[in-house]
């Protein structure tokens, strides 16, 4: 299932036809070849391999539905982003991610499944069709971006594992690796690594959350998360946590990492909520790159970030006290 276009799309924010051609174009280029990988022989597999380079040019992948809105440019999205295992400035993660090893890269996958392992991830993603997804970026400092990801519906890798009956929550763990991660061995974090974020299993399950390997018809850059990250667009973009080496099944609701360092500010749920304001600063605006000082193109925020399809999911639910 592909995202669909919110009705309330304005004209001011509709890519230029040259523009969205000209994409198009590249990714039907660049990305031709199918895949036609089975799973055979998936669970059990001690391989450590991480994506080779011309791993993503191999896959076809199913052209995503135009967003409408201008995107976000390469430069923008690889150049401005969170990632504090890499330092605290935004320009950090694309300075210093180039230390951050990738190859090999396994994935671990624990807890209430009928068949848990360590993975490596070529063979993990055998067999799973690749997605283009143009999705709405909403950071919970109020900036916002759109990115072009490649990538997968959550639920298809987890059904691999067959989750049990118990599964409530679905766990993520990034990279732990301070040798390479110099944010994880400054004296100054107080962050209590691995990073940690976490899901309920309906969510995990919801066409769009999804597990994303490229953007720009590329594979990911370090610094946005390669390998393999999460992408929730309807929450801020603290819970599309990056890196993934460990996905965990619970029956309880985890400890994500920003909600243990600042309960007051962070919740567990983190939906982008125009009408919840963070404790520091308001979110019924945010700043859409490209912005600048002088033109900071202030927009207003949407409910769950434009997806109103998500709105069932928190039926009854009081978004003000679980936010």
């Amino acid at each position: 299932m592909l995202i669909k276009r919110p009705p309330d799309i304005r004209s001011s924010e509709i890519t230029p036809e040259s523009v969205y051609r000209s994409r198009r174009r590249f990714m039907r280029e660049s990305l031709t070849v199918a895949a036609g990988a089975g799973t055979a022989g998936l669970v059990g597999t001690p391989t450590a391999v991480a994506l080779p380079a011309e791993w993503l040019t191999a896959r076809e992948v199913k052209a995503g539905v135009p967003l409408d809105e201008e995107m976000t440019s390469e430069r923008d999205a690889t150049g401005y982003n969170n990632f504090y295992e890499f330092g605290t400035d935004k320009e950090d993660p694309a300075k210093y991610a180039h230390e951050m090893t990738v190859d090999p890269w396994t994935v671990e996958v624990t807890g209430e499944v009928e068949k848990p392992g360590k993975f490596g991830l070529e063979d993990m993603l055998s067999g799973i069709d690749l997605e283009e997804r143009i999705y709405r970026l909403r950071c919970v400092e109020a900036w916002s971006m759109v990115i072009p990801w490649i990538g997968f519906p959550v639920k298809k890798l987890i059904g691999k594992f067959q989750p049990t009956s118990d599964a409530k929550y679905v766990e993520f763990r990034t990279l732990h690796r301070p040798s390479e991660m110099r944010g994880q061995r400054s004296f100054f974090s107080n962050i209590d690594w691995p990073y940690v974020e976490g899901l309920r299993m309906d969510e995990a399950n919801h066409p769009l959350a999804i597990f994303a390997v490229g953007m720009y018809g590329k594979l990911l850059p370090n610094q946005n998360g390669a390998p393999i990250r999460l992408v929730v667009p309807w929450k801020y973009g603290f819970k599309s946590i990056k890196s993934i080496v460990e996905i965990r099944l619970t029956k309880r609701q985890p400890k994500n990492t920003w909600n243990v360092l600042q309960p007051s500010e962070y919740g567990f749920f983190a939906n982008v909520n125009p009408n919840v304001d963070h404790p520091r600063w308001s979110q019924a605006s945010e700043r859409r790159f490209p912005t600048t000082l002088f033109n900071p193109n202030r927009i207003a925020t949407r409910m769950f970030n434009g997806y109103d399809e998500v709105a069932s999911l928190y039926k009854g639910l009081d978004l003000g006290r679980y936010y």
